[in-house]
């Protein structure tokens, strides 16, 4: 195979650099002007409308990249899925996008739900996990940045007030709707006319659906949270705060799953040629990345939120700073699961076990959520997911532990677990010392780098000296 999956990673984490860089942009911007109150409206809108761009997507984005992955090199074989996976799309996105428009009339917010339509006619565009499939990921990236940064220009352009909240919806949704459309220009040079005969959208069903179900569990302990918070608390403050917790730690768990979206095309193609050596060292080097990014992204959310909150958010936000803290522990246990459950049970066709697991995180979840929201509120949720998420990453390496050794998952990480040990000892005498500011995040953020970097050089960390030494020679090629 000629596509390289260090480049793949290397494409897709420069967008999700951009993805960080985003609310560090617009969102002590978007806080102070639409409020935590209008953050946690449009957050409970967003969340219901995704109920409708799941039933919309019906599975088709997994379904369709481990599919293609399998036939990547048959320019036929690729184009008959394709027509029948997005034929399927079409129909369940049209279904969707006509019964969302019908509940949007009826609701107190019209425009905003009206508004959020385009996120429904999004999933209609989209075409992303074709190029997935492909391991074509500089196509996505580049097209993803392009209209990323379109939209932080329209948001400082257009949104200047409380009342421009419609404005926002309206760029949040429309932004996403155009950057999906036009990856269809790439389209041509991959596919080609299929037989009429060949035409069967229906064929694979059984299999959409049971990749379904565990999209729609993973929607209740994600999406469901918001829409809990804002349905027992009565409150749109409270769902404002959890937002931004959320959407921060989320953000920053990106870079850890960036490596993921690339993999799981890969290990596809190995199941289809039967390699199962290379698919356990990917695996296995999968879980030591997610030790060595994941520990300390969420050592540092956990001693910088503090002071990072009060300057970046504004006044009103202090919850946040405790909702940052419990979330962050999400960085860890979605990267396990992400490596156990999408990198490896889903392209190797146990996507019925995998279904299983996340039904018992949603169910754990939606129980928790029950009865923590009840009394602590958005600090509730926050315990909830972190919960599920936990016991979901547990229950997954226990499955697979003939394939995949649970201690040697766990000795993966011995190195990150000591240096982030010695990272959080050093911040926990610095923290206190600094009053919030832009300054003195940044001071902690260095600082905590620099404590755990060094420590894994002088332990000799294998990983991370590999790979500096790629990069440097990475830089020596390009500057010869």
């Amino acid at each position: 195979m000629k596509k390289s999956i260090k480049k793949n990673y290397i494409y897709n984490l420069l967008y999700q650099i951009l993805l960080l860089i985003t609310p560090f942009i617009t969102t002590p911007y978007l806080s102070r002007v639409l409020e935590a109150d209008g953050i946690g409206t449009v957050s409970y809108a967003e969340s219901i409308v995704s109920y409708f761009t799941l039933f919309a997507a019906m599975g088709i984005a997994t379904y369709g990249q481990r599919e293609i992955s399998y036939v990547q090199n048959s320019k036929y074989k690729r184009s008959v899925v394709f027509w029948n996976a997005k034929i399927f799309e079409f129909i369940t996105a049209f279904v969707a996008f006509c019964i969302y428009f019908i509940f949007s009339l009826f609701q107190q917010n019209k425009i905003i739900y009206l508004l959020l339509s385009f996120n429904v006619l999004a999933v209609f565009a989209d075409i992303t996990w074709f190029f997935q499939g492909l391991e074509e990921f500089g196509k996505i990236v580049a097209r993803n940045m392009f209209f990323k940064l379109l939209n932080i220009t329209y948001i400082f352009i257009f949104i200047r007030e409380k009342d421009d909240i419609f404005l926002y919806v309206f760029g949040l949704a429309f932004f996403l709707f155009l950057s999906n459309i036009s990856l269809w220009g790439y389209l041509p040079k991959y596919i080609c006319k299929i037989k009429k005969n060949e035409i069967k959208p229906f064929k694979d069903i059984n299999i959409i659906l049971s990749l379904f179900i565990p999209t729609i569990a993973v929607q209740i302990y994600t999406v469901l949270d918001k829409t809990m918070i804002g349905a027992i608390t009565k409150s749109s403050f409270e769902n404002g705060y959890y937002e931004q917790a959320i959407k921060l730690s989320k953000m920053v768990l990106t870079v850890v799953t960036a490596l993921g979206t690339v993999m799981i095309p890969r290990i596809g193609y190995y199941y289809n040629q039967k390699q199962t050596n290379e698919i356990q060292h990917l695996m296995y080097r999968g879980y030591r990345f997610v030790w060595f990014l994941g520990i300390p992204l969420c050592c540092v959310l956990i001693m910088v939120s503090g002071n990072f909150v009060p300057w970046f958010f504004g006044p009103g936000y202090d919850k946040v700073s405790l909702l940052i803290k419990i979330l962050s522990l999400l960085i860890l246990a979605i990267g396990i699961n992400n490596v156990t459950g999408m990198q490896y049970l889903i392209p190797t066709k146990r996507q019925n076990t995998f279904t299983l697991t996340v039904i018992i995180g949603a169910v754990t979840n939606f129980c928790l959520n029950m009865i923590l929201i009840y009394f602590f509120k958005s600090v509730g949720a926050a315990v909830a997911s972190v919960t599920a998420e936990t016991l979901i990453a547990v229950i997954q390496i226990i499955i697979v532990r003939k394939e995949l050794k649970p201690l040697r998952i766990l000795a993966e990480g011995i190195h990150y677990y000591i240096s982030g040990f010695i990272m959080m000892l050093v911040l926990g005498i610095l923290v206190g010392k600094l009053k919030p500011s832009v300054l003195s995040t940044g001071i902690i953020v260095f600082i905590g780098m620099f404590v755990y970097t060094s420590a894994l050089l002088i332990i000799k960390d294998e990983f991370f000296i590999s790979n500096i030494k790629n990069a440097l020679k990475l830089l020596n090629r390009h500057k010869a």
